[in-house]
């Protein structure tokens, strides 16, 4: 395949990371443009005044006592998944990283016209507003942890299961828009769950079949021959678990 120049405008983590060394022998990253992520006081913040304070407190108990068990536990559930995709996740080049404070920012919207990408891969950035979107005429896309757009925002996976609806376990590739993950479906399959798995590895299935899609993809929207899904599910935008959530879903239901 012709090296094709991209970005990515992400959020560090290992996400970010596995992507990256997944793209980079088939396309030329030209950059990888870093946010810093929101403090942890200013999303709790604005999450109590769209939540509420009961749910936000039990979704942080949630995070920080059972998220992190589980964590301990699957690591080599994890190992596996890599290891059976042929996924890395080492260090990003220091020389390409581009560190700026928001997606949003007049910083970030000169990177992206000086830079001027073909192409513009999305990971676990803040929503992207209009004006950025529509500075360079290069497509973003974004590989999605659920099916859309009945499985938005966080945790697709998980939530699918808890309905009883595995067969909208997945992952979406879609062209990003202004809203929450709402643009033009390109891609979507159904993950591969196993009993061994959890609320931390269905993401990792989740990247690694979607890195797939992606591949598939890129040539296509950058040679704009692109085709876009369309499916008739509800739309609905999913949170993080409360702490009493997960517990009731595991012991009732068996859902992990």
């Amino acid at each position: 395949m012709n090296k094709r120049k991209l970005i990515l405008l992400a959020r560090n983590g290992a996400s970010t990371r596995i992507l990256y060394n997944s793209l980079k022998n088939d396309f030329e990253i030209e950059a990888i443009i870093l946010e810093k992520p929101v403090s942890a006081k200013e999303f709790i913040k604005k999450r109590v005044k769209k939540l509420g304070l009961a749910k936000v407190a039990g979704q942080v108990l949630f995070q920080f006592s059972i998220v992190r068990i589980l964590r301990l536990i699957s690591s080599k559930r994890i190992k596996e998944i890599l290891n059976g995709y042929e996924l890395k996740d080492t260090q990003l080049p220091t020389e390409k990283i581009i560190q700026i404070n928001s997606v949003n920012d007049n910083e970030c919207l000169l990177l992206l016209k000086k830079i001027n990408p073909e192409l513009v891969i999305v990971n676990g950035t803040r929503i992207i507003s209009k004006a950025i979107l529509n500075c360079i005429p290069a497509k973003f896309v974004n590989i999605h942890a659920g099916i859309t757009p009945k499985y938005r925002n966080v945790h697709g996976a998980y939530w699918a299961l808890v309905n009883n609806d595995a067969e909208n376990c997945g992952v979406t590739v879609h062209l990003v828009d202004p809203g929450i993950d709402t643009g033009n479906i390109i891609y979507q399959k159904k993950i591969p769950v196993t009993l061994k798995d959890n609320f931390v590895t269905y993401p990792f299935l989740q990247l690694a079949e979607g890195i797939i899609l992606l591949k598939k993809a890129l040539p296509d929207i950058i040679a704009n021959q692109v085709k876009f899904q369309k499916n008739n599910l509800e739309s609905k935008l999913w949170y993080h678990p409360t702490i009493w959530q997960y517990i009731f879903y595991r012991i009732v239901h068996n859902k992990k």
